[in-house]
């Protein structure tokens, strides 16, 4: 094949206290065309972060370099075209979806199927593998680690889940939130954590009416809040008004699970754009170049 067609998925992640365990596939996908040169790389990009670099140092191209070795092919020249939709550092795995692009990209051009190893690359590239798993195969995903190795279960979401995100101007770095995060909680904290993490898979999947209970959290939210005083203040006021909401990710994007998926008159939501997105049952797609 000369090339391939990729379209990768938005994610959120963390889910309340589901801390680099949960994650959520969303219905905002980035366009990706990964076509085979005889020498040289031409990167274009469109959309949202359009002002990446365009050389050996993009993130999808490090991405696909490094799986093409992995899986033992060689694509000597490439021309990448990116059609971003989904917005970078904002919480709601824009990275995560470029490294799952690069891998899923170097699998087709290897004649192979996305399976646990793939997951496996993109975990290792990415840090962790709760966006990775529900951008490679959608739906609501667990993950974990046995020893070095990255796991995940898929999971079907329950059909009432139906989000919203609301995305603020302001960008967030992952590395300056993490940051944030002290080396120990208190041991309440981290009984409350699981018990609501349980809670979390359980209501996602069988009975939404317990999400504004399961998406509480103590374990991270509380203690990144001076990164993103709106984002944490819009959390509050959402939950106040009976809303299930947590920060997506690393933030500053806030997730809601409205019952039926609109939010109540009177929250105030200024210096956010609201977007329902459903959630993404596919996960990342590829078919050949027409």
């Amino acid at each position: 094949m000369t090339g391939f067609r990729v379209s990768v998925p938005a994610s959120t992640a963390n889910l309340g206290s589901g801390f680099d365990a949960l994650g959520m596939a969303l219905g905002l996908r980035d366009e990706l065309e990964f076509e085979a040169r005889a020498d040289g790389l031409v990167v274009e990009v469109s959309g949202e972060g359009a002002t990446v670099p365009t050389d050996e140092s993009h993130l999808v191209v490090r991405a696909f370099r490094e799986a093409c070795a992995q899986v033992d092919v060689k694509v000597s020249g490439l021309r990448l075209r990116c059609r971003n939709a989904i917005p970078h550092s904002r919480g709601l795995g824009s990275s995560a979806a470029a490294v799952v692009a690069g891998v899923a990209a170097a699998y087709a051009f290897a004649g192979r199927e996305l399976d646990t190893d793939a997951l496996q690359l993109a975990a290792e590239f990415e840090g962790h593998a709760d966006n990775a798993a529900a951008g490679m195969f959608g739906g609501v995903v667990v993950a974990w680690t046995v020893g070095t190795r990255y796991r995940f279960a898929r999971l079907d979401p329950h059909p009432d889940v139906r989000p919203v995100v609301l995305v603020p101007d302001v960008e967030s770095s992952t590395k300056t939130t993490r940051g944030l995060l002290p080396a120990t909680v208190p041991h309440a904290d981290a009984a409350f954590a699981a018990g609501r993490s349980a809670l979390a898979v359980h209501a996602l999947t069988r009975d939404p009416a317990l999400l504004v209970e399961a998406l509480d959290d103590r374990l991270h939210e509380p203690y990144r809040q001076p990164a993103w005083p709106a984002t944490s203040a819009l959390v509050t006021a959402l939950r106040a008004a009976g809303v299930a909401a947590a920060v997506s990710g690393a933030g500053p994007t806030v997730l809601a699970l409205p019952e039926g998926g609109v939010l109540p008159a009177g929250v105030d939501t200024s210096g956010f754009a609201t977007r329902p997105l459903p959630v993404d049952l596919a996960g990342v797609t590829v078919a050949p170049l027409g």
